[in-house]
């Protein structure tokens, strides 16, 4: 088993479902340190009931992640799977996002077993409505917004918010709608900066509000640039908070921490039956699984009239 990519909260529950579960089952379980380089490396050891315990409430990876360079590679691959058959395992569970699945796939082309568990803060994995980590960044990023919000308001000033979600709104756009944002800016929508920002603030502030936040997902403009132009055209004081990592850690809420527990155990389950090259997924309330190539090819994208929405909610 190993980890791979960002770290999200929540990984831990599922690593130690797995510990648990695959022991229950009769299987030796090794964590794999440091994701893909760790295979490559050979950095592995047994896992016992012990290994995991205490770790159901901590943020991050215990096994530690890594983005793999070498791993991008088809030498780097190679090694993995030579690494692989010198263990003699007979499958291998890899914990991460839309990449870590790719780096997946490429063992499965090389004949190792696997399955796939979805860990990301973007929610953006196309075959499941869910994805470890989600619900705790959320939570973090709406205490956050609350704590901005105050100092806004004592300052009658706008405060742009950057968020995490590189091609993925999910954050921001839930965000927005959980602390009434004024606007959010998605990378699903194009966005005019007069009609979506400014024209929004000048309404509110003509309705008599003093304070305005505004949520941006990271990689669709540049924030300081956005706050500028704010600052400039409407004269209202207006500061910059990136939140950056801060989204990634914390303990894990209730809900990432069972959602990891029973993937962590679905993946283990379907290793019991035979069943291999898989990603267990979110399907509503129920747990699932896809076959790996096609769950890679699906698409999740943001409804529509959810944006509509937050706009209506935000008047």
């Amino acid at each position: 088993m190993l980890t791979s990519g960002g770290d999200a909260p929540g990984m831990n529950a599922a690593i130690r479902a797995v510990v648990r579960t695959g022991i229950y089952h009769g299987f030796k379980v090794f964590g794999i340190r440091k994701g893909f380089e760790g295979l490559i490396d050979g950095d592995m050891a047994e896992m016992n009931l012990r290994s995991v315990s205490d770790i159901l409430n901590r943020g991050g990876t215990t096994l530690q992640t890594a983005r793999s360079k070498e791993f991008r590679t088809e030498d780097g691959v190679k090694r993995g799977v030579a690494m692989a058959n010198i263990f003699k395992m007979d499958a291998i569970i890899v914990i991460g996002g839309d990449g870590s699945f790719r780096g997946a796939r490429d063992l499965v082309n090389h004949g190792v077993k696997v399955i796939g568990i979805p860990a990301t803060i973007d929610n953006d994995i196309g075959c499941s409505t869910y994805t470890i980590g989600y619900d705790t960044a959320l939570n973090t990023v709406k205490d956050a917004i609350d704590k901005i919000k105050d100092t806004a308001y004592s300052h009658e000033r706008c405060s742009l918010v950057e968020v995490m979600g590189n091609g993925a709104g999910y954050i921001a756009l839930n965000c927005a709608i959980a602390d009434g944002a004024e606007a959010c800016i998605l990378p699903e929508k194009v966005f005019d900066i007069n009609e979506d920002i400014i024209l929004p603030i000048i309404g509110c502030r003509n309705r008599g509000k003093k304070h305005y936040i505004i949520v941006l997902a990271e990689g669709v403009a540049n924030a300081m640039d956005i706050s500028a132009q704010i600052n400039e055209i409407t004269g209202i004081s207006t500061t910059t908070t990136i939140l950056g990592h801060l989204q990634r850690g914390g303990s894990p809420t209730t809900r990432d921490r069972v959602m990891a527990s029973l993937m962590g155990a679905k993946a283990t389950e379907l290793l019991s039956k035979g069943v291999f090259n898989r990603i267990v997924a979110a399907k509503g309330d129920d747990i699932v699984d896809y076959d790996i190539v096609e769950a890679i090819a699906m698409k999740k994208t943001i409804d529509p009239s959810i944006i509509e929405t937050s706009k209506i909610l935000a008047l």
